[in-house]
């Protein structure tokens, strides 16, 4: 029997797929990419709505600020409320304080966070499970409950601000940046992200290195660390988001204008200035600028790491 018989069998030894049938699965998916996209598109213009209209607002005059229907492109776009901000205000100050508040607040939390995070998730103690979930009920205290037992221990830390060794006779940490700096220098949340993300690490790799004579630090640092960058770049942009934004601490702590951070200057300053539109929405347009680059440049890293942070739990 020749190649050319064998072949009429062979076609028919193949399974056949419908025409109609792929033509029905192509439509389903374009019909479904068209529902997903209907979705999205709205929701991302409601979004990105404000922020475009504030700086679209930052470049106009004051009369057209407040026109309607509200102008999207400036008919005749003026720079003199980023000039009068950086001239006029000591806004300059504002946002040196601010990024080295949050930077502090940044690394100090990466640190403790992804080595108490390496011991919940792989050492072994009596308690661990049970201080764990002690961690964990914290994040159901609002920060606001916290704020006056804070104000308190700072205030009284010994050696501090004029204080003697029982914490009296000053003002200890506050109107400080180490008053706005320690209290965030943990968080909860960071524990537990980062936490589960390390379960996910096998154990035989932390253990071939101790086999090889590595201490539980160089663990830590030279093999632990290194495979939880996604993570960790996701707690960088958490952390430095809500410290950058944070308004109601600073507020209570600090009473040198010297000292305040970009949030708090920018609500001092309407107050102090009954308003100047044009200052204040081009300083809100600078003081987000900062978490918009931190997000766009850790962008995939920050999707990988929440996404893989709960794999295993």
């Amino acid at each position: 029997m020749t190649t050319t018989e064998l072949r009429p069998a062979a076609a028919s030894a193949e399974p056949k797929h419908p025409r109609g049938a792929r033509g029905t699965e192509t439509k389903q998916r374009r019909l479904k990419h068209i529902i997903t996209y209907l979705i999205i598109v709205p929701g991302a213009i409601l979004f990105v709505a404000p922020f475009a209209w504030l700086v679209s607002a930052s470049f106009q005059h004051v009369a057209d600020i407040f026109s309607w229907p509200p102008q999207w492109i400036p008919q005749n776009p003026t720079w003199d409320g980023y000039v009068k901000f950086f001239t006029d205000t000591g806004a300059l100050q504002w946002f040196i304080n601010s990024a080295f508040v949050a930077t502090s607040v940044t690394v100090l939390q990466l640190f403790f966070n992804s080595l108490a995070a390496f011991v919940f998730a792989k050492r072994k103690f009596p308690g661990r499970d049970a201080i764990f979930v002690v961690f964990l009920a914290t994040m159901m205290v609002p920060p606001q409950v916290t704020m006056i037992p804070n104000y308190l221990i700072l205030q009284h830390i010994p050696f501090f601000g004029g204080n003697d060794f029982f914490g009296n006779g000053g003002h200890g940490m506050l109107d400080s940046y180490w008053g706005l700096i320690l209290p965030g220098c943990v968080s909860a949340f960071g524990i537990f992200l980062l936490r589960q993300f390390m379960q996910s690490i096998p154990d035989d790799l932390l253990d071939a290195a101790r086999i090889d004579g590595a201490s539980e630090f160089r663990v830590y640092s030279r093999i632990m660390l290194p495979l939880c960058k996604p993570v960790l770049a996701a707690t960088a942009i958490f952390t430095f988001m809500a410290a950058w934004e944070d308004f109601l601490w600073p507020l209570i702590i600090l009473s040198d204008p010297n000292k305040f951070t970009a949030p708090l200057g920018l609500a001092l300053f309407v107050q102090k200035n009954q308003t100047d539109w044009g200052l204040l929405l081009a300083g809100s347009v600078i003081a987000t600028l900062p978490m918009v680059v931190v997000f766009i440049i850790f962008q995939r890293q920050f999707v990988q790491g929440v996404a893989m942070s709960g794999v295993k739990g």
